[in-house]
């Protein structure tokens, strides 16, 4: 047993507790889920893939249009109202309360139900953005490694952002246009019943707006989409020069970086350029043709009204609606910019959305409950795309066995721990616990109780008990606590300043090494997994702490099944047996004095490990 140190609760960490039940409970939800997904036929159209999670708003959206509805007859009311009350008042000017206050009870209503329906539809818009983010990164969250392996993050992080809110924007401003041509419709219908060839006249340039809006779409679409890539690689390289900072300073990189990004931003300028030539040419058009059709409006009209054929009224009437049909002919070209970028980042968005998981829970999976720990490799074959690493690969681990994994750098030791979590499945062969292939198991289940600590330990930009307790969020302070302490990270974590409630920087860079390295073996030991992977994972603390590691592994691997890949002869020393490993497969697999007497190119891989303490097993594959 491990304790803490005095002072505090003492805490016992029960090594020969045996692996708890495994039982698939989701975690307490504390937002909505999705009200809809996208629709899978990647042949339809955006806009009718996207309608599953618009329809699961549809409430809301249906009381804004209702409510918009009311604004739009209001709005629409007024000008006929002035109209009317004009050339009444004219007659008889005792009327003039009478339509004064029919125009306010028309104005508070327009005001009440506009505020009311804008208010809705931007929730609706805001819900829809929302769906659309929780969908994008539960897709994140079940793609595998090797998705990972080709994508670039920048490129993923600007499709979970700008593109999902060029989408959102549009899907907030497109019901405004509707509203805008239903009153468009109205207008025009009340204009005809004024009068025929006055309304002609007064939409006479409007066909032209569209004609306009047309070639302004066609050359938007192929604009956007290559906009919206370029801010993806822009976003790129700016996200791995702020995450391979180190990197770059090391080798004096700072000029080429800037260099790149200013290349790839002149790139961007040149797209962002070309969009602003194109509305630049064709947007004026739109937007002053209505303003000629209100000109020509007037000077019909006054030729009307001075000859009697049409009153004041009408005439004030006709501008107002003029005005009003002016303005979704205003903004139209505004919305086909919006439409074909956010048709562009739809596009994107089904790029990701529509790529399968390579590696899958199977229809029928079943849950690894109680393992005892047996771990079998059965003449495994499993590259990656550049080459192959395992061919004929043959490993049988015991229940409690300890087994260090040797071999030379790009042997393949790191890929044994990937497949036996499923990271990757095999090629051909089988990977199997306790009798089971993995791939018929659950991989909740699987990575519930096999746990793996690596030589390149992430931690979060939050507490070190809370990345400690990522494992298990449920655990108790005094749980974390002994976790640490067999981790022999204890010690140090009291030395800081605010102890387990420290914060660490981004990937625990505030931290050394082989600190960071302890707190990831306690995050795996808290845990409790019946197969423990170590993954060079004494490789970056000094030769004292790694004895005391080292103590405190042996306790704790005593009654689970541990798999060691290491380089040095401290860690070999803690397995039962080595299996060294060459060309894909196991040359030999005996004691470490065994292998010593008998394998030459046992002893050729350890006297290199010596010679190359610090080789670089993040190349290891």
């Amino acid at each position: 047993m491990t304790e803490v140190s005095p002072g505090e609760d003492a805490v016992e960490f029960d090594v020969d507790a045996p692996a708890g039940e495994f039982e698939p409970k989701p975690p307490e939800a504390h937002y909505d889920p999705p009200a809809g997904r996208v629709h899978p036929d990647a042949e339809l159209g955006w806009i009718r893939r996207m309608q599953p999670v618009v329809l699961g708003h549809k409430r809301s959206f249906l009381i804004a249009m209702a409510m918009a509805s009311v604004a739009l007859f209001s709005n629409v009311a007024i000008p006929a109202v002035v109209g009317a009350g004009i050339d009444e008042i004219r007659a008889d000017g005792d009327r003039v309360p009478m339509w004064v206050a029919t125009l306010l009870v028309l104005a508070v209503t327009r005001a009440v139900f506009a505020f009311g329906y804008r208010s809705r539809l931007y929730k609706f818009a805001y819900a829809i953005e929302f769906d659309l983010r929780s969908l994008m990164f539960r897709h994140f969250a079940r793609m595998s490694h090797g998705f990972y392996d080709k994508v670039q993050t920048g490129q993923l992080v600007s499709r979970a952002n700008s593109d999902i809110r060029a989408v959102q924007m549009l899907l907030a401003f497109a019901p405004f246009m509707a509203m805008m041509s239903l009153t468009f419709v109205l207008a025009f219908a009340f204009m005809l019943t004024k009068h025929v060839l006055l309304t002609v006249v007064a939409v006479s340039t409007l066909p032209l707006v569209y004609v306009f809006g047309v070639k302004l779409r066609n050359q938007m679409f192929p604009l956007s989409w290559i906009v919206q890539g370029r801010l993806a690689d822009v976003a790129t390289t700016v996200e791995e020069n702020v995450t391979g900072v180190r990197v770059v300073k090391a080798f004096a990189g700072e000029e080429r970086q800037i260099e790149q990004l200013a290349e790839q931003a002149r790139r961007l300028r040149w797209s962002a350029v070309k969009v602003a030539d194109s509305r630049a040419t064709y947007a004026p058009l739109m937007e002053n043709l209505p303003r000629l059709g209100m000109a020509l409006t007037l000077l019909y009209g006054g030729y009307l009204a001075i000859d009697g054929q049409v009153t004041v009224g009408t005439i004030i009437t006709f501008s107002s609606y003029v005005l009003l049909l002016q303005a979704p002919f205003r903004m139209l070209g505004f919305f086909m910019i919006m439409s074909q970028r956010a048709a562009a980042s739809a596009g994107r968005i089904f790029e990701i959305l529509d790529t399968e998981a390579e590696i899958a829970d199977r229809a029928g999976a079943i849950d690894l409950v109680d393992p005892v720990g047996r771990v079998d490799l059965d003449l495994v074959r499993f590259g990656y795309d550049t080459r192959d690493v395992l061919d004929g690969f043959d490993l049988h681990v015991e229940p409690g066995e300890t087994v260090a994994i040797v071999g030379g750098t790009g042997s393949g030791k790191s890929t044994i721990a990937r497949l036996l979590l499923r990271f990757y499945d095999v090629d051909d062969g089988s990977v199997r616990i306790d009798g089971h292939d993995v791939r018929d198991l659950a991989m909740a289940s699987i990575r519930h109780h096999v746990g793996m600590v690596t030589d390149e330990p992430f931690l979060f930009s939050a507490s070190i008990a809370d990345n400690i307790a990522y494992a298990r969020p449920d655990a108790t302070r005094d749980e974390v606590i002994a976790a640490a302490t067999a981790a022999n990270a204890h010690g140090f974590i009291t030395d800081l300043d605010h102890g387990y409630d420290e914060i660490v920087g981004e990937r625990g860079y505030t931290l050394s090494g082989g600190q960071r390295q302890r707190i990831a073996i306690a995050r795996t030991l808290l845990a409790d997994p019946a197969v423990l992977i170590l993954d060079d994972a004494t490789s970056a603390v000094d030769v004292r702490v790694e004895a005391e590691i080292h103590e405190a592994i042996e306790r704790l691997a005593e009654h689970r099944t541990t798999i060691v890949i290491a380089h040095r002869l401290s860690t070999i020393a803690l397995a039962d047996r080595v299996a060294l490993i060459d060309g894909g497969r196991v040359l030999a697999f005996d004691t470490h004095a065994a292998l010593l007497s008998s394998e030459p190119h046992y002893r050729e891989v350890l006297a290199t490990s010596v010679e190359s303490p610090e080789a670089d097993e993040g190349a290891d594959v």
